[in-house]
């Protein structure tokens, strides 16, 4: 089957979340999937970006995410474990697969390798490219991708205490790579939701250090994520400058003419892509209990991301609004929002609200906890509150 109709053939298909509650008046959570935002930020990184994009899967792993990216128009995938690798193989064999987890375990390797066929795999210390050595045939078809730590403070969420190599470690990472017959490649992250294009410059930065330093060209320069969704409380720069700012990194470089450029957005492809519907099961006072919380799809919520929040108007509610508190369905007592959540005064029991923003990481990281896991997922041809 075309990956453009798969979307339009698992997903039951309404005009907007008020369509949703009137026809199946949910107990449940409801994730609301807008193919078209997918499309429309996948179509802005595909024509702005000068290089391949890679789809971070652990972002959004689900079935309707990949194909609603495949059909349009990204062919390569960031994949972080060997579940990933072999979603993507078998979900979308005409698409690519890039081991970027600097960790991997042999068996890992090894399927990617000789099961899957891939050829990019990063490493950041000396380990972990003996490791790969060990498995995998020296030959110009290998790409031992090094990557660089990078310090930025304009990141919500650094990434560098955990992975990088400094540039004077990553040179000897990439002449290692080389005397050993393969091809090197140099790569970053800036961290996730990075709120300005200047992380990108200063990581290009560290490339054209490093490069000068290993004496020969890459096979290609990644860099890496960090492009940011939109929040009610952190907004980055428009996603434009972040092109700019890579072309002008880039600029400064002295590159082979057959380097490729990458980069591996998550979180700006597919945090529009979707919204989740939670119905109220009881109030009090000022304290609204739901049936999705901080164990569910909120992770974003629980790290101080603030979610576009509104009442699905499935009734005519007061227009007064007042803030309350969320509580999540599970027996903990930690289940609850991190802020007060403003909305209509008179909401009740059995009403709806709407989370907006919740594409990236909220279906990846709800848990089972205590038997709630929200699951299902229709498909909205409307925008969040139209």
């Amino acid at each position: 089957m075309d990956a453009s109709r798969r979307q339009a053939v698992d997903l039951p298909v309404y005009a907007s979340p008020e369509a949703v509650v009137a026809k199946l008046e949910p107990s449940y959570p409801v994730f609301c999937v807008r193919q078209h935002e997918i499309t429309a930020v996948a179509r802005r990184f595909i024509e702005g970006f000068p290089g391949d994009v890679l789809y971070a899967v652990k972002c959004n792993p689900n079935p309707h995410m990949l194909d609603a990216l495949f059909a349009a128009g990204i062919r390569h995938f960031d994949t972080a474990s060997l579940a990933e690798v072999a979603q993507v193989s078998e979900q979308l064999p005409e698409g690519t697969s890039y081991f970027m987890h600097p960790v991997k375990s042999r068996a890992a390797i090894r399927s990617a390798y000789q099961v899957y066929g891939l050829s990019h795999y990063v490493v950041d210390h000396a380990s972990e490219l003996e490791k790969i050595a060990q498995i995998i045939p020296p030959g110009p078809d290998t790409v031992i991708v090094v990557r660089l730590a990078i310090h930025y403070e304009g990141a919500v969420y650094e990434l560098s205490s955990k992975f990088g190599a400094p540039v004077p470690e990553a040179i000897a990472l990439a002449k290692d790579a080389l005397s050993r017959g393969y091809r090197y490649g140099l790569c970053f992250h800036v961290g996730s939701q990075c709120l300005d294009a200047g992380g990108f410059r200063v990581g290009l930065d560290l490339v054209g250090e490093a490069i000068a330093g290993i004496g020969a060209g890459p096979s290609c320069v990644d860099v890496g994520g960090g492009f940011p969704g939109w929040y009610l409380n952190s907004q980055g720069a428009e996603l434009d400058s972040y092109f700019t700012a890579t072309r002008a990194g880039l600029a400064a470089l002295t590159l082979p003419e057959d380097c490729r450029v990458l980069c591996e957005p998550g979180r700006a492809l597919c945090v529009d892509g979707e919204s989740l519907i939670t119905q109220v099961h009881l109030r009090k006072d000022r304290a609204l209990y739901l049936n999705d919380g901080m164990y569910g799809s909120f992770i974003e919520e629980k790290y101080k991301l603030h979610l576009p929040v509104r009442a699905v108007q499935a009734r005519t509610f007061s227009s007064e609004m007042r803030e309350f508190t969320l509580y999540g369905p599970t027996c903990d007592s930690l289940d609850i929002f991190p802020r007060a959540i403003s909305l209509p005064d008179d909401i009740a029991e059995g009403d709806w609200i709407e989370f907006d923003s919740i594409g990236a990481y909220g279906a990846a990281c709800r848990t089972h906890f205590n038997g709630f896991f929200a699951d299902t997922f229709v498909a909205v041809e409307n925008n969040f509150g139209d």
